[in-house]
Order: structure tokens, then sequence, then C-alpha cells
């Protein structure tokens, strides 16, 4: 029988429904923890992306992982679904073993469905957003813990789906009372499936140009495990078999996570440098989670995938809108085939000497090119300078979460006018991938709060498919912040301030009744409720979800908000600033990479050295920032940004950000 929280959703979802309708890489040198050590390259230091011709998944690799995992599931006597996918998400195979799921269910008219139910754990339940969900494909969760493992990860540093579950919580430490929290608190609601600008699978194409969307944002479930050749990260492997798309609300310790199992023997041979893995790495003195599981001293097992696996104990799984249900090799990154380039390749002389990156089509050409803006306010030549400055700055600094120590910060870099329109998108070297999606999110959600028809805007968005108001969220903040004409005053928010106001707590972390406006109370809060962020994108996310598991005719279209401005959805952690020409502004520049504080100082400095340069543009001016704005009752100010210090590399300068 379903569960209450199950028929509440069926009932939206079959409604939506009617509307809707009208080379391997071990070998020789393995070590105890599965790593070629012959194959990595010690020197490598964050900018090996053409170090090796062979840095891509093959076909026979994306074989050997999947009998890797079908051996450690069958050895646990659990059946499971796993999904594989190259470093730019593109899917290379989906696989069930018979009966993988412990539920099945009849999604209306898509028939009987092996899926998986939502949950943070919370005790009490949470019973709003997606918490208890329990219509959601299974291969849409393998598929997303895999993405997850790719797009987290670089040559500098490998973090996987329990990473992601230490850093968007409540608390950073998750379990560590009144800290504030996790530093990509809200970047489990970026790569959505509505995007516009994530790629999409087209049928017959194969892995193409990316990077291409997941099906549920990243994840915060154990079992998605990044994937090494050379040193070189090349993709990502996820596994769903407990039938719970969950997390871990208690960090402190070693769990027995059988999808974090299975998945970390399927990448046998292929796991990351030691001296890279998220537990080598720290920030504000804590050490990042990677793996509650060892990888196994030997190869789980020598199976032929084609003859003794597939067909036999399961099959490859065909996924609207991902695979047809082949095999396919991945891309190898940072040619014009995966979607990331060189800049020089495509539009010599556009960064000259900036080691700079653009996304490329299936063509080979630059999908955002610097151009003016739709609202007539930004020219080109000034979004170069923003995208040449910020990576300048970036370029010099210092990273935080990457390794060796001493390493080059690496970014995206987005920006955007006052429509949210993109005006160029560029990246450094070996960037995560995740940051491209995440950066223009920044971008848009900056422009968005500091533009006075924010306000307006919300209000003309109808209820989501759980029936949450989006306008209401308007009066929430007028009310929180003593202020009738709350957005749309004109009040210049970066990202770091309108975060402030989308946490549970408020001020963020502090234990008490009190939260931020855009946020759930925290008895309705968990990283699948929080707030505004998810209320806005759910339709499209319910939508999409219906239409791969067969229940609806027609993918969802670009765009996850029903607003222009934020068609990606919003984001909340800190990493970006409004663009402003005198007092008027005329667009936003997002940052994602290596660190919050060097994503706000990339942001902050980046436009500060384009307007000197240009003479044209400059940082909102500080008497409209939204740090002096005061919460009533509180004494506390929103905050704006927060520069590292001493970042650079060839200084010891401090308190760069001072004074601008």
């Amino acid at each position: 029988m379903r569960s209450p929280l199950g028929r509440r959703f069926s009932g939206v979802a079959a409604a939506l429904a009617v509307f809707l309708a009208g080379c391997s890489g071990g070998g020789s040198g393995t070590s105890n923890d599965g790593v070629d050590e012959s194959s990595v390259d010690s020197g490598c230091t964050g900018s090996c992306v053409d170090q090796s011709p062979d840095a891509f998944l093959t076909a026979a690799d994306v074989r050997k992982v999947l009998a890797q995992g079908v051996a450690a599931a069958t050895a646990r006597g659990v059946n499971a679904t796993f999904a594989v996918t190259d470093r730019l998400g593109n899917v290379l195979a989906v696989f069930r073993m018979a009966d993988a799921s412990l539920q099945t269910q009849n999604v209306n008219a898509g028939g009987t469905q092996n899926v998986v139910t939502v949950t943070s754990r919370r005790t009490p339940a949470v019973t709003t957003g997606l918490d208890g969900v329990d219509i959601i494909p299974d291969t849409l969760a393998a598929i997303a813990k895999a993405v997850t493992g790719a797009y987290l990860t670089s040559e500098g540093n490998a973090f996987t789906t329990r990473t992601a579950n230490q850093i968007v919580q409540q608390h950073f430490n998750p379990g560590e009372e009144n800290q504030p929290s996790g530093p990509l608190f809200g970047v489990q609601f970026s790569q959505l499936p509505c995007s516009d600008f994530s790629q999409r699978f087209t049928a017959g194409l194969g892995a193409d140009a990316g990077p291409k969307r997941s099906p549920l944002g990243l994840s915060a479930d154990p079992g998605g495990m990044p994937l090494y050749k050379f040193g070189t990260p090349v993709g990502g492997v996820g596994v769903i078999s407990d039938g719970i798309y969950g997390m871990d609300l208690v960090i402190s310790d070693i769990d027995q996570d059988q999808d974090e199992i299975i998945a970390v023997n399927a990448g046998f041979g292929f796991a990351p440098p030691v001296d890279r893995r998220g537990d080598h790495i720290t920030v504000d003195g804590k050490t990042f989670r990677f793996s509650d599981a060892d990888y196994p001293s030997q190869a789980p097992t020598t199976q032929d995938f084609d003859t003794q696996i597939n067909g036999v104990v399961g099959s490859l799984m065909a996924v609207p809108g991902y695979t047809d249900g082949n095999i396919v090799a991945g891309q190898r990154f940072g040619q014009l085939s995966s979607g990331v380039a060189p800049a020089d390749s495509v539009n010599p002389g556009l960064f000259p000497g900036l080691d700079a990156f653009v996304i490329v089509d299936n063509n080979g050409n630059n999908r955002f090119p610097p151009i003016d803006g739709t609202d007539g306010l930004l020219t080109s030549a000034e979004v170069t300078a923003l995208l040449s400055n910020a990576i300048a700055v970036a370029n010099k600094s210092r990273a935080q979460i990457r390794q060796p120590f001493g390493s080059k910060m690496r970014v995206s870099v987005s920006i955007v006018d006052t429509n949210g329109t993109i005006l160029g998108i560029a990246r450094t070297r070996d960037a995560p991938i995740f940051g491209l999606d995440v950066s223009l999110q920044k971008a848009r959600t900056a422009a968005f709060f500091s533009n006075v028809n924010a306000a307006n805007d919300l209000l003309a968005v109808p209820d989501n498919v759980f029936g949450d108001s989006i306008a209401g969220y308007v009066q929430k903040a007028r009310d929180f912040l003593g202020d009738q004409t709350a957005l749309s005053n004109g009040i210049a928010f970066s990202d770091r301030g309108g975060g402030n106001l989308s946490r549970p707590y408020f001020p963020d972390g502090l234990i008490q009744p009190l939260n931020g406006p855009f946020s759930r109370p925290f008895g309705q809060w968990s990283p699948f409720s929080t707030g505004l962020q998810l209320d806005s994108v759910a339709t499209a996310v319910v939508s999409h979800v219906l239409f791969a598991a067969g229940a609806a005719p027609t993918d969802v279209d670009p765009g996850c908000t029903g607003m222009g401005r934020v068609a990606n959805g919003f984001q909340i952690f800190p990493g970006s600033v409004p663009v402003y020409r005198g007092n008027t502004l005329v667009g936003g520049i997002g940052v994602s990479g290596d660190g919050v504080d060097q994503d706000d100082m990339v942001s902050f400095l980046g436009l500060n050295n384009a307007g000197l340069q240009t003479g044209t543009i400059n940082n909102a001016p500080k008497e409209i920032r939204s740090d002096t704005v005061e919460v009533p009752g509180t004494g506390v100010h929103l905050r704006y940004v927060q520069c590292p210090q001493a970042p650079f590399l060839d200084s010891n300068e401090q308190n760069v950000c001072e004074g601008l």
C-alpha cells in the first residue's frame, strides 16, 4: 500500500499528467585502493586536461564498471540499478538487475515502474517539497548520483555524493549545532532537467557535447562516485539498491551504506589519486568526507558483461531523455566534441594569455560568446572585460579546496543582463563541471533580487504542483525585513546577502525559531524541501520526472521557474554580485570554483577591475548594498561579500576587498 505521502504526490502527478497530455582503468601497479599508480602523473597540479589521449571512458571501461558493480551487488545478495556517465554528464549506460528496487508503483499512464522514496530521514518526518515522494524511477536516481560524482570532481579534488551530503545541510558539519550551514548550501538544486544551459540527450548521437542535465539535480545520497583514468576524472558511477533516495544525517560515524559499497566496487581500477580525495582536503579546519567504504584489493569480477551479465542477471535500460539503452563511449574532456574547449581554438584572441575555456555546441561553435545585453545596458566589450578580469583574478588566486596545496584557483564565470539573458560564459582549465550551471544561477539570482521588478515577477508566478505559493514569498520577505517595498526598492543583493534570507535558521546556523523568509521553518525544512529555491522549480522537475517515467508525452521545456530572469533556478550560496553603471543595475556576474569566499572575491574584484579598465561599470554603490539592511528585532545586518585573507599566490596582500 502506498503511503499517504505517495498518495499526496500521485494525485498531483495525475492531474499534471492529464494537463501535460493536452580500455580498462586498471593495469600494472594497481594499489590496494584500486588506483593504477603507474598511470598517475605525480606532477599534475590540477592543470593536466590534455595529459593523456586515453583519458576517457571507453565502451569496454563502461562494461567493466557495470560488471564489477553487479558482482558486488550479487555478493551482498541484493539487486541494484547502475548508471555510468562521462565527465560531461553523457549517460553511457544504465543497467538494472532483475527486481532491482524494493518498491514498484503504477505511475498513472506510465505503467509499473521501479521507484525510490525520497526522504531526508528526519524525525519527525518532513512532509513538504520532495520529501516523501515515492514515484521517482530508480534509473533517474542512479543517473543523478553518477552525474554528481562526475560533476563535483576535478584533477585537484575528488568528491562524491557523500561529500555533497556533508555540505548542503543546515549546519557544517551536520550534527555540530549552532554552526553555519554547509558551504554549498542549495547546490543540490542545480544541473536541473529544466535548465536552459544544460544540453540534452539526442537519440543516435551517443555521447556528444555537454554538459548534460541531471534528472534530479545533484545528489546527496551516498552511492555516487567519480571515475578516474591516468589521474584525470573521466566520469561517474551511481548506484541505487535500497529503494531510498536520501541522505546521511549523522556524519560522525562510519556507515555500511549498501549503495556506496557497491559503487566503490564498481569503480575498482578507476579510483582517484589518494591525495586528491575529499578526505585529504580541508575547509574551515574541517575535512571533507569521501567514502565510508574502501576500494577492494582486487577486481570484484572477471565476468564478461555481454555474455555473462547482460540479459542474464538484468538488462540495459533505455531512459527517456538520457539514453536509448545502449552502451557508448564517453567524450574526452577538453576536446571540441566534449562541449568544453580551449578558447583560443574556438575564438582566437578572445581571452589572450588567460588559459580560458569556452562552452561549444556539436559543431564546435562557442555557445556563449560575449554579446550586447538584450536590455541595451551592457555591451559585448564590457562583458568581455568582466569575463577577462574575473579569470585574471582567479588565475593568481590560491584554491581553497584543491590539492596539492598552493594550486591555482579554477572557476567558471557567467555574465547576464537584467533580463537574465546569458551574455557570456567562460571558465578556466579543470574547473569542476557543476560550476557552469551554478555560476549562471548565481549571476541570475544576484541580478534578479537587485531588480526593482523582482516582487512583480514573483507575484505573477502561479502556485506550484504541490500547491505552494510562490507569490507568498514576497510578503514574507517584506514582513521579515520590515519594509513593504522590499524586492522592489533597488537594494543590491549578492548571493551571500540573498542566501542569508534562504536559511532555515536566522542568523545562519544559530538554532532558534526564526527562519529566513525564503526558507521553510526548520520543522518543514530538509535538503529536499528548502523553500523558494525548490518551490519555484518543483513543477518543472515533476513534469520531467513524469516524462522520464513514461507518464507524460513530452519533456519539460527549458526554463525552470516561469521567470525568464532565473530560467535555470535560484542559487543561494555565495559567489555573485550585481553589476551597475553608476546607480543603474545592468546585470550580474556569477562565479563558481574552489571555495565560496574565493568565488565572492573573484566576482567582486573581477567587476571592480573591469570597471577600472572600461571606466563604465562598477560594483553596487555602498549605500544600497544588502549589508546596509538590518533585520528588525535582531540587530543583524545581511551580508554582501566576504573575501579570504592573503588569497593570492604571488603576494601576501591582505583585506583585498576592503574599501571597494
